[in-house]
């Protein structure tokens, strides 16, 4: 992945022409603002129970956004990122239909996982309360097979997304025909979507044990001998993401948004610049995402080990993203919302600022200057806005900050004030070398801190007053500072 600014979009809620007019966006407004995009699942189909991350087909474009000719084109254009959902298959694809008519005379039998397939002498209630979960409730759906029985099926997130056995023949077939196809594209890195969960073990927590850095490290290395770099998505006790960014190429940096957010809130320097010391320096940084912004990252352990902030504070920082927005993002998170992400507010970070454009210019200044390669989401990137029409439709939390751009939107959007500033922070971040060199931060008072890179005699600093909410970049090669803010 090149050290610049990376778009993370779904194609069709940010172009309604699909891949050919994601290429001449990136190649127009956008050039120089992204080194890189990540197009959210493109595959077939896009419109599924999870916007796109339950695939029928992973190995074909949906028709609607173009084929894998486009997406190549596009490869031409910047670096792909592109997901490989490794959990879980959609209820509607062929190998999952054909099991659930044949049953254990399909030829896929072995592909899917059953209660009775993990727990073949069934699960005490210590063993079942045991497995993580990301939303309420047990893991499990029941389902009709064509000769009448029923069976538990192991769905993590919705009865929708069947959860495959990578372990298995045809699981393991399945992921490498994936990697294949993405290779043969032009791919340049893969996400590994939802990969915590791909091992189930009785009596674990079925959650990011031992064997799931084994697997991880497998698919990887596979990734690798394809000519892709790949990234991990895990949400995770800070320390426990420490640790498992030393065993992979990228981590997401989940912990930065809310840290930045406290301390916009708060004007507290520490917890922000005490994470920055330490936070993995192989780091994917984002502030917001096609989820939620969410605040596991920063919390407790679950054996009780402190977090980056303390109970009291995370409770704030969760009703001052409700205040600010109007208490929009109330309506869109927990039970307000059908999909109950146990981890994440819900909300368009620029309305998590009270869309106070100085705050969020500061903001991505934060996030850009970083350890890591900064990420920026499509509503983000163009200064979006919580979409309470397509929740109050869809009755989907994440929606709120999923909207459709049309195109005349897209155009206004691009000629705003606080978008066209963006841009040009970006451009600064995408094409100075001393994001190339070393980083250290400081807090030059208990309300202000300071980000710095240097490389040789070429350097970039950003201050920022957290009080006065004032931010300056000076950097070698210009004669007058970058006033942000």
């Amino acid at each position: 992945m090149k050290n610049q600014i990376q778009l993370i979009t779904y194609v069709d809620r940010l172009t309604a022409a699909g891949f050919v007019a994601l290429k001449a966006l990136v190649d127009g407004p956008l050039k120089g603002v992204v080194g890189g995009v990540h197009p959210l699942p493109f595959f077939d189909p896009i419109d599924g129970a999870d916007a796109g991350f339950d695939p029928a087909d992973h190995t074909r474009v949906d028709p609607r956004l173009g084929d894998w000719s486009h997406v190549k084109a596009l490869a031409g254009s910047v670096d792909i990122m592109a997901d490989l959902i490794v959990n879980h298959v959609s209820s509607a694809s062929p190998a999952f239909q054909d099991f659930l008519t044949h049953g254990d005379a399909s030829e896929f039998a072995d592909m899917f996982l059953t209660f009775g397939k993990v727990f073949p002498n069934g699960a005490t209630e210590a063993e079942l309360n045991a497995i993580y979960r990301p939303r309420p409730g047990l893991p499990f759906t029941k389902m009709t097979f064509g000769d009448g029985s029923r069976r538990l099926l192991w769905t993590t997130f919705t009865p929708k997304q069947i959860d495959i056995d990578v372990g298995s023949r045809h699981g393991a077939a399945y992921l490498d025909s994936i990697i294949d196809r993405f290779s043969r594209a032009g791919i340049a890195a893969i996400r590994l979507d939802a990969a915590g969960y791909a091992i189930k073990k009785p009596g674990s927590s079925c959650f990011m044990i031992p064997e799931t850095y084994a697997f991880l490290g497998e698919l990887a290395a596979k990734a690798r001998t394809a000519g892709m770099e790949v990234l991990v998505e895990i949400h995770s006790y800070y320390r426990d993401q420490i640790e498992i960014a030393r065993k992979v190429d990228r981590v997401y940096d989940f912990a930065l948004p809310p840290l930045v957010l406290h301390a916009l809130y708060t004007s507290e320097a520490e917890p922000l610049a005490n994470w920055l010391r330490i936070a993995p320096r192989n780091a994917v940084t984002v502030l917001d995402t096609h989820d939620g912004i969410g605040v596991i990252d920063v919390g407790a352990s679950t054996d009780g080990r402190p977090g980056l902030l303390p109970p009291a504070a995370i409770d704030a920082l969760v009703e001052t993203i409700h205040s600010r927005s109007n208490d929009e993002s109330r309506h869109a998170t927990g039970g307000a919302a059908s999909n109950l992400d146990l981890y994440q507010v819900n909300c368009t970070y620029y309305d998590a600022l009270g869309r106070r454009d100085d705050e969020y210019l500061i903001a991505r200044a934060l996030q850009f200057f970083s350890p890591g390669i900064p990420q920026v989401y499509y509503v983000g990137l163009l200064g979006g806005t919580n979409d309470m029409a397509l929740l109050r439709e869809t009755n989907v939390g994440r929606d709120i900050n999923r909207h459709y751009y049309q195109p005349m939107e897209l155009g206004e959007a691009l000629g705003k004030p606080m978008v066209k500033r963006l841009f040009e922070l970006a451009r600064l971040r995408n094409s100075h070398p001393a994001f190339d060199g070393e980083f250290a931060v400081s807090t030059p008072s208990d309300t202000s801190i300071s980000l710095r890179w240097t490389r040789g005699d070429e350097f970039a600093s950003l201050d920022v007053d957290l009080v006065e909410k004032r931010s300056v970049i000076h950097c070698s090669g210009r004669t007058d500072p970058f006033i942000v803010t």
